[in-house]
């Protein structure tokens, strides 16, 4: 095999690999043979077709596929490893020749690693996070607890109240008709939810068990009902059933139920600290973050479509495998969401741009500063791996090989140039808001 590199705009390169006749023959031969019990000629039984024949009657081309598909993926491993340039992207193949008895040929377009001239990275400034639990947050998690732990009762002493659980008979009227889906049977409704149209679970309030009632609504005019947009309607409903969640006192005996604490003043302690412990560590990674991106920012680099895309492509096929795991297939998640692969693929775009950059910025800071991952550092991470794989340390080295060894070896230096530069930024506090501008901050969330 022998291969040439050609270097093209925008961080881009053309490999061509030519791979020698001899064994374009042998994958032909190796295609034919796969092939052959699948192709039927009149006075020859299957199996037995001479693949001379077989070219005659179908073109010498008959198992060029085949054969390209055979040789490709060992080929270009090959060229891989004898390429000294820094590949970041899946190749675009193109098949440039393929004839028995010539060698045969084919280009890979790849993307190559870019250059990045970094501007300011030590003493970036960024805004300090501060970090403070308030008694509403405890509070809040407290509540939580509660609600987790409440108990469901039936109700058969009163009418729906709001937060009820219930279940319900229902049929819509237009202008005195019944229309098409608007009738339900043991509908089960959660009073609050907002899972109908606006005023419907408002109208239920005060409804009694077992007495139908007129609920009085009208359709949004977004409606996705065309034909019921704008439109006034009552829906005669029978609530059959109501319940209620009771939440448990919030006491010491509560306390002691749900922890390990006596009291409640030493749960409250305990969530409290907790609470501390997770925004101090959400305030490190948002620390990281802003520091990276202030680098980044400052930073030169032009970041080829094809390596782009081939991290869009991997952070997709990441998220399939988390659906997996939770056992929905991607096909069943583009059918509840709408969105089509290349939907999807957009989507992830710019956190895979920022996924490239970051990475490629901290690369430079490593080799910026000379930042060097020891012996003992290396064993560090292999033990990490081998308690969260559950497998012994030695096998999870076999496994990684030299290639592992280097990918973790340089994931130690991008850890500790992280270090670096979060180490020596500075950090300036946040301008204090005004009212207004806290009004407004609280008005856009909610929007």
């Amino acid at each position: 095999m022998s291969l040439q590199v050609e270097k093209l705009e925008k961080n881009m390169a053309k490999l061509t690999i030519e791979v020698p006749a001899e064994e374009l023959d042998k994958a032909i031969e190796g295609a034919y043979q796969k092939n052959k019990n699948k192709i039927s000629i009149p006075g020859f039984r299957k199996g037995k077709v001479p693949r001379k024949m077989i070219e005659q009657m179908y073109g010498k081309e008959v198992f060029y596929e085949d054969a390209a598909n055979a040789l490709i993926p060992e080929a270009y491993e090959k060229a891989l490893e004898e390429c000294t340039e820094d590949i970041v992207s899946s190749p675009k193949i193109d098949v440039t020749q393929i004839e028995a008895g010539k060698p045969f040929i084919f280009t890979a377009e790849v993307a190559l690693k870019p250059e990045v001239t970094l501007g300011k990275y030590k003493g970036v400034k960024i805004e300090k996070v501060e970090v403070e639990i308030t008694d509403a947050e405890v509070d809040a998690e407290v509540d939580r607890e509660r609600e987790s732990n409440a108990r469901t009762v039936t109700v058969e002493d009163r009418a729906v109240a709001d937060g009820d659980m219930t279940v319900i008979d229902f049929e819509g009227f237009v202008d005195g008709a019944a229309f098409e889906g608007g009738k339900g049977e043991n509908y089960p409704l959660t009073i609050g939810s907002g899972a109908f149209i606006p005023g419907f679970e408002e109208a239920l309030i005060g409804a009694k068990l077992n007495e139908e009632t007129d609920v009085n609504v009208t359709f949004p005019e977004d409606y996705q009902a065309s034909e019921l947009a704008g439109k006034p309607a009552v829906f005669k409903c029978t609530v059959k059933e109501i319940k209620e969640k009771l939440l448990p006192e919030l006491d010491d005996e509560f306390a002691s139920e749900v922890s390990e604490f006596d009291t409640l003043a030493e749960y409250k302690e305990d969530v409290k600290k907790k609470l501390t412990q997770k925004k101090e560590t959400e305030a490190k990674n948002l620390k990281e973050d802003a520091v990276i991106d202030a680098i980044v920012e400052d930073a030169k680099m032009e970041i080829p479509d094809a390596m782009l895309e081939t991290q869009q492509r991997q952070m997709v096929e990441e998220f399939a495998q988390r659906m997996q795991a939770q056992g929905l297939s991607m096909e069943q998640y583009m059918q509840f969401t709408g969105l089509t692969p290349a939907a999807l693929l957009d989507q992830v775009k710019p956190q895979a741009l920022k996924r490239i950059q970051s990475r490629l910025v901290m690369e430079a800071v490593v080799a910026a500063e000379k930042i060097e991952a020891s012996e003992e550092e290396f064993e560090e991470e292999v033990k990490v791996m081998a308690e969260a794989y559950q497998m012994e340390a030695d096998k999870v080295k076999e496994l990684l090989g030299e290639n592992g060894r280097k990918q973790v070896m340089q994931d130690v230096c991008i850890k500790k140039a992280v270090a670096f530069v979060v180490e020596n930024a500075k950090e300036t506090k946040a301008a204090k808001k005004t009212k207004k501008e806290k009004a407004e901050e609280e008005t856009a969330e909610e929007a």
